[in-house]
């Protein structure tokens, strides 16, 4: 199966990619009612406040009203 995507706009880069491991400490995703995780994104503290930066300054050029 192919997986289509279309990419609107891009609003920032929450981190590089380093070569090596780093330690995580947020994980978004969904999770199945027997506790078993699907998939999704686990991101550094830095990489959660970059996030919540972009998507605060995309809130604002939407005139900060919710969809």
């Amino acid at each position: 199966m192919e997986i289509e995507f279309k990419l609107e706009r891009r609003i920032g880069a929450l981190s590089e990619n380093p070569s090596g491991y780093t330690y995580t400490k947020y994980d978004l995703r969904t999770w199945n009612p027997n506790g078993k995780p699907g998939k999704g994104i686990t991101l550094t503290k830095e990489e959660l406040k970059k996030l919540h930066k972009l998507i605060g300054e995309e809130i604002r050029q939407m005139g900060g009203h919710n969809e």
